[in-house]
């Protein structure tokens, strides 16, 4: 159980519990409070910017191609970050003014 006590920016207090699931047979609370905080980062990095940013949730593409468009997504993120974008949807934006920019992401020359 991880509990979670924050202010938000409109004053309101926020109390949270989490129950969390492992499949380690011993596991510290420090270790616990790790794992925990790898998956915030991972829903944090990537889910909400494929959701948020990408547009995920609001895609009608349906039998076998969400999971080809959550790769293709994926895919761009890993290329944005490795390219060394903080901000995705600004690298995105960039990108879609200057679509050789993107095109030498992937290693394709435009002469």
């Amino acid at each position: 159980m991880v509990e979670r006590e924050w202010w938000a920016g409109d004053g309101t207090h926020h109390y949270q519990v989490r129950y969390l699931i492992t499949s380690r047979a011993t596991a510290s609370a420090e270790q616990l409070l790790n794992y925990s905080r790898a998956h915030c980062q991972i829903e944090d990095g990537l889910h909400y910017v494929r959701d948020e940013t990408l547009g995920e949730d609001r895609s009608q593409v349906r039998k076998g191609g969400p999971a080809v468009m959550a790769a293709l997504r994926n895919t761009a993120i890993g290329l944005l970050r490795r390219a060394g974008a903080a901000n995705i949807a600004a690298a995105t934006r960039r990108n879609l003014m200057h679509p050789q920019r993107a095109l030498k992401l992937v290693g394709v020359q435009v002469l």
